[in-house]
């Protein structure tokens, strides 16, 4: 299977590698306008919204790093990328590029340099509004400029050569998203623009194709993210693990729900992304993501097991888990969260419960 992906990577890398020459290069014979943008203290109010909106913190700055100075590593089954300096550095960061540019790079994932790699979710930011494009870039303009280089990325042949991005971006890039809920209220339709385009949600909950790029048969259904999983978050598979809309408010806003709490992946969407939007929006993007007409919660139901493995489960939870979860499963207030009813442990894929019962959860 991975050698059949490599030589149909190697062969868009090739056919990229042609397609830029026909097109002059394509990205590089752009250039950029390093035009002064006058940007209106509310326009930058209004950036910093959608900056955080968009979560860009969470993939352009370091642990322990300056804001949007880049240098966070993503991991992907092609090798690492690192989140790149987005501050009004001059040689650095994004201080030479126009408006006009970072839409582009937004919407297109061109910029003035290269083409970007779809680790930058340009796949969903590309129904992103023009003002709201350029208030993010005002936002940003205003940072204050770090001077750190960017770090290379741990890429190997053929995925380190940029220009098969022309043809990976000439096949794969959409200009909508397929819905998973059904609505019409203004409600879903601000929860559709929050969730498929700021929050770019599909990027880690559909699942990929064999170029990695998104499989909107199966948008939302969930997907294998490193070691962890990122849940089906369909209105059915929703459902099933008892979600309902205060709950989903509740999570986006706190991180905490009668489901369980955010961690891994989730938990800096939570931190630097969701907990600060409006009460508005976070009811938009649960009433997307449920529908304009929720479906009912799934009550937990027994499994099927054998007694015997039943009953060494219990004597492992009781000695490892009781303590701070509680000895049914209940939780404890400021301790633990529920493990009864919980939405991991309630997953058909055990996969995100055991690395969390092996790694713990990152505070």
């Amino acid at each position: 299977m991975m050698v059949r992906f490599k030589n149909t990577m190697l062969k868009l890398a090739l056919a990229g590698l042609i397609g830029a020459a026909l097109v002059g290069c394509g990205a590089s014979s752009q250039g950029s306008a390093n035009a002064e943008v006058p940007a209106s203290a509310e326009q930058v109010a209004r950036g910093r919204y959608l900056a955080r909106a968009g979560d860009c913190a969470a993939c352009h700055t370091a642990k322990d790093g300056a804001p949007f100075a880049g240098g966070y590593p993503l991991h992907t089954p092609f090798g690492t990328i690192h989140g790149t300096n987005i501050t009004p550095d001059k040689e650095h960061g994004i201080g030479g590029w126009s408006s006009d540019d970072f839409y582009l790079a937004m919407t297109d994932g061109v910029t003035p340099d290269h083409r970007l790699y779809p680790a930058m979710p340009y796949t969903s930011y590309r129904a992103m509004k023009r003002e709201d494009s350029d208030a993010i870039y005002a936002y940003l303009m205003a940072q204050k400029p770090v001077a750190q280089p960017n770090l290379e990325n741990g890429l190997s042949f053929p995925f380190n050569i940029r220009a098969g991005l022309w043809f990976w971006q000439a096949l794969f890039v959409e200009d909508k998203q397929p819905d998973v809920s059904a609505g019409s209220s203004a409600s879903w339709q601000r929860g559709r623009y929050v969730s498929n385009v700021l929050g770019h949600c599909a990027e880690c909950h559909t699942p990929r194709k064999f170029s990695g790029q998104m499989d909107f048969s199966r948008q939302l259904q969930g997907n294998t993210l490193d070691r962890i999983g990122a849940p089906d978050i369909t209105p059915e598979g929703l459902a099933a693990r008892g979600w309902t809309l205060k709950d989903l408010n509740a999570f986006f806003a706190t991180g905490l729900a009668p489901q369980g709490s955010a961690y891994g992946e989730m938990y800096p969407v939570v931190h630097l992304s969701t907990q600060h939007l409006s009460k508005s929006d976070l009811s938009a993007m649960s009433t997307y993501l449920l529908g304009d007409k929720p479906p009912a919660p799934q009550p937990v139901r027994p499994v099927a097991a054998d007694a015997a493995e039943l009953q060494a489960g219990r004597q492992v939870c009781t000695a490892v888990c009781a303590g701070c979860h509680g000895g049914q499963g209940e939780g404890k207030p400021h301790v633990a969260v529920a493990m009864k009813g919980n939405s991991t442990v309630r997953l058909k894929d055990a996969r995100n419960l055991i690395v969390a019962t092996l790694d713990g959860i990152e505070e």
